[in-house]
């Protein structure tokens, strides 16, 4: 039976201007529900509440604020099964990624509630006798957050909990693609002790309420994940107001195979970091630099693995791969593996639409080879299930064609040479290095972020997530006259 979702505004749940179908991209026939689209005046009324709401939160007890972000996360893990399924339904990936998913987003709750009890400052002598200093955090005031549909709750999570960890309140627009994951968490967040207004949820288009809230000179920071094209326009949009802003955006992420590779590990690796999340990662392995000295038997043992994963029904059991997230999504991988053979690669296996039982966005994962670095398709971010082979002749030339991009979120290699693995850590230009590992997979207690246009501003996660939801404050006391 079909529902219609609303927007969670100043505590209370509320209708909007119009409302938008959510499909199930694996069954387009499933229909999940209709979701209410934010009018432009509720803006104001979030901000108000927000704005309220943060004083209020900023003044609570420290245990109170730590029990609060322990029982969501405690929430989210205990229904990671459940929220995992509408979480895959929705999105497209198996029911497995789905559940973990959903647990991934508890831990960070988990993990910022333990933050909120660590907070401490520092305090210091003046270099003027009988003066004090005294150097602390505090919150920014009221944050938008604006998250992807790729991980439609652990994005939102690592954002919004440290919000919230250091006494923030938080205006959330989440994708449009996902609406459903975004109102499931949204109706935990309903249930717990705050004020009302901390946390908002204004569910609408990119480019009307989107742009609204980071045009709005209320707002105290803005943090984003999505396209390096979508970032610049909020920090066109911000710089007026010189509203503090954190972008996660774009990447191209190598993965160099080396020639002394144990051949398992570096397939299972390229498998993972290519076509895991249906190549829908910001962390996926899209650029493969191999060694020419086992060039042919990476790529005949990689094409084996490639052809044998299992494209289908998300929620269906022994799925490796489901759908791409929508039909505009389809359109463009398809487009791009048409360019890539007018480039010159050559196709070894997928990268075609796929028939099934039922009405969805399937393609098989594509591997190709013959790539040339200065091709689009090793160029532009795809975000598919799409990986290109490039052929080097040196340590030297996998280094240099791995630096030579735009992007700089992830990388990995796979080697037996320690000298060569701390070299390129080292020298790798990215915020992620990976050494015999796939580029996609991080942990939610230590920093995460890019380089070049991947990102701009403060690391996310871990206690680095200070820098971006907290300010400084120095303040000199002349104690003597106290």
């Amino acid at each position: 039976m079909e529902s219609f979702y609303r927007n969670y505004i100043a505590g209370q749940w509320m209708e909007g201007e119009s409302e938008i179908e959510n499909l199930n991209p694996s069954d387009t026939q499933d229909v999940i529900g209709h979701y209410t689209q934010a009018r432009l005046e509720q803006l104001n009324e979030a901000l108000d509440a927000a704005q309220n709401a943060q004083q209020i939160w900023n003044s609570t007890g420290l245990e109170k604020r730590q029990s609060v972000l322990m029982q969501i996360g405690e929430e989210l893990m205990a229904r990671s099964a459940e929220l995992g399924e509408l979480l895959s339904r929705e999105e497209g990936k198996p029911l497995a990624e789905g559940k973990g998913e959903v647990y991934r987003a508890g831990q960070f709750f988990t993990y910022f509630a333990a933050e909120v009890l660590r907070q401490q400052g520092d305090t210091a002598d003046s270099v003027r006798a009988g003066i004090e200093v005294d150097v602390r955090r505090e919150p920014r005031g009221t944050v938008v957050v604006i998250s992807p549909w790729n991980f439609p709750m652990a994005t939102a999570s690592w954002k919004i909990a440290p919000a919230l960890a250091f006494g923030n309140s938080v205006i959330w627009k989440p994708p449009n693609l996902t609406p459903a994951s975004a109102w499931a968490f949204a109706e935990i967040l309903s249930r717990q002790s705050i004020p009302n207004g901390l946390f908002n949820l204004v569910m609408g288009g990119g480019s009307t309420i989107g742009q609204a809230l980071v045009e709005n000179p209320r707002v105290s920071a803005i943090t984003f994940t999505g396209s390096y094209e979508v970032g610049c326009q909020i920090a066109a949009a911000a710089a007026p107001n010189l509203t503090p802003f954190q972008l996660e955006l774009g990447s191209k992420n190598p993965l160099v195979i080396m020639d002394d590779a144990d051949l398992d590990i570096a397939v299972s690796a390229a498998v993972n970091g290519a076509y895991s999340g249906t190549g829908q990662k910001c962390t996926a392995s899209s650029r493969l630099i191999v060694h020419e000295a086992i060039h042919d038997a990476f790529v005949e043992k990689m094409a084996q693995a490639t052809s044998a994963l299992k494209v289908g029904h998300a929620l269906q059991e022994g799925t490796q791969m489901g759908p791409v997230a929508s039909s505009g999504q389809l359109r463009s991988n398809l487009d791009y593996m048409a360019l890539a053979r007018k480039e010159g690669c050559e196709v070894v296996c997928g990268g075609e639409q796929l028939d099934s039982d039922t009405t969805g966005y399937f393609m098989s994962p594509a591997l190709l080879i013959a790539g040339k670095n200065s091709m689009r398709v090793n160029r532009e971010e795809i975000f598919g299930p799409i990986t290109c082979v490039i052929k080097v002749d040196s340590y030297e030339e996998a280094l240099a064609t791995a630096n030579d991009t735009e992007f700089g979120l992830t990388s990995g290699i796979i080697t037996r040479s320690l000298a060569r693995a701390t070299h390129f850590r080292r020298h790798s230009e990215t915020g992620c290095v990976m050494v015999n590992l796939p580029t996609a997979g991080t942990d939610y207690h230590v920093p995460f972020g890019g380089r070049k246009h991947s990102s701009f501003g403060p690391r996310e996660q871990g206690q680095y997530a200070a820098e971006f939801y907290t300010q400084v404050k120095t303040s000199y006391i002349n104690s003597g006259n106290l």
